[in-house]
């Protein structure tokens, strides 16, 4: 149990093969908003990373399991999924869902339950989202919302926020004050230690 004097740990994943992309731009807002907050914020950048798709070989569901048995840089990542409070996940919709960097993350998360007895209960989830089109539900992005909020809600995990918002090229959506501002309260939101 945390006391008021910790700070709060909050791991962004960075799923957008563009550094200075639209979701990682509105994660960027969050970050500042959790760190002027006080929070202890750490980020992954996905694209370029070494990791595999999941095997489906459940060894990490075995007994005695000491985890995922892919070689990978995954293996640098479980440590900080277990360790920090709040995740914030933020990818650009491709192909109506989220992107294939987010969606290999996401299917090696099943081996965390071999790092310790559900890891996903009490963890605080948080999407940021980019979409070409000018609607959410025609761009998909409502179909990659729907994916997150089953996933994590099987697994015993709090969605918390979501921001999203249409954006073309890089870093446009910046442009947007209202939704960095957002952005930037949900980061503020997410350095709490308060229920949200």
């Amino acid at each position: 149990m945390k006391t008021e004097d910790e700070a709060r740990k909050i791991l962004v994943v960075l799923s957008s093969p563009r550094k200075k992309g639209n979701s990682n731009t509105l994660a960027n807002g969050i970050i500042k908003g959790a760190e002027s907050a006080g929070a202890d914020v750490d980020s992954i950048y996905l694209h370029g990373m070494d990791i595999s798709p999941c095997n489906a070989c459940y060894a990490c569901q075995k007994k005695d399991s000491k985890g995922c048995a892919i070689d990978d840089e995954m293996q640098t990542i479980y440590p900080k999924l277990v360790e920090c409070d709040t995740w914030v996940i933020a990818s650009p919709v491709y192909w109506f869902n989220m992107s294939a960097q987010t969606k290999l993350f996401m299917d090696r998360c099943f081996a965390l339950l071999a790092y310790t007895d559900n890891p996903f209960a009490g963890k605080r989830v948080a999407i940021a989202m980019s979409y070409g089109d000018t609607d959410p539900f025609n761009s998909g992005c409502i179909n990659a919302l729907r994916s997150f909020q089953d996933a994590f809600n099987y697994v015993g995990a709090k969605m918390v926020g979501m921001v999203y918002g249409s954006a073309e090229a890089p870093g446009e959506i910046e442009s947007n004050d209202d939704l960095m501002q957002r952005a930037e309260n949900l980061g503020k939101k997410l350095a709490t230690l308060q229920s949200v």
